[in-house]
């Protein structure tokens, strides 16, 4: 499928995603609150002014888990652009980061309720529908970059591209 965007479609804003890993295990965060919420979803959100990428993927990942990492232990696993064309306020690129080591453990917070996966027991079925077709891949350690974009329903996925 081929999508059109027209030129107001094309604005967006950037957010982060974090996953922490723990040998075969993964933390994913129940979304309690606003976009996404009822979703499992790693730890993340929009960037603030005067914020790099990574200083608000460890901001986000604190005031979401609990959790503290440090810049230099945040690993680069890629970035998506997920676009809704039935709600282009909605379009939004995501920088993607992975934590093999971090100082605390996890709690739930107003927005997060952490929980601890096995990897093959990943509930994609309770997720963004997108997740299974880059998660995998981001967890086999290779970095990914492409575009989402979700059908009119804004939760079914239309079209997925990697590069």
């Amino acid at each position: 499928m081929t999508s059109t965007l027209k030129k107001e479609d094309e604005k967006m804003y950037t957010t982060t995603l974090c996953f922490l890993l723990k040998k075969d295990k993964i933390l994913l965060g129940m979304k309690k609150t606003g976009f996404g919420q009822g979703k499992y979803n790693g730890f993340g959100g929009k960037i603030k002014e005067g914020e790099t990428v990574l200083q608000a993927t460890v901001r986000e990942l604190e005031e979401e888990s609990g959790i503290q990492v440090e810049e230099r232990q945040l690993e680069y696993a890629g970035k998506l652009d997920f676009i809704f064309p039935a709600s282009p306020q909605l379009r939004h690129d995501v920088h993607i980061f992975l934590v093999h080591t971090w100082q605390g453990e996890p709690v739930e917070t107003e927005e997060m309720k952490p929980q601890w996966f096995s990897q093959p027991d990943i509930p994609y079925d309770e997720m963004w529908q997108d997740d299974i077709y880059w998660l995998p891949t981001v967890l086999a350690g290779k970095t990914i970059e492409g575009t989402v974009i979700f059908a009119e329903n804004n939760e079914d996925v239309a079209e997925v591209n990697f590069l």
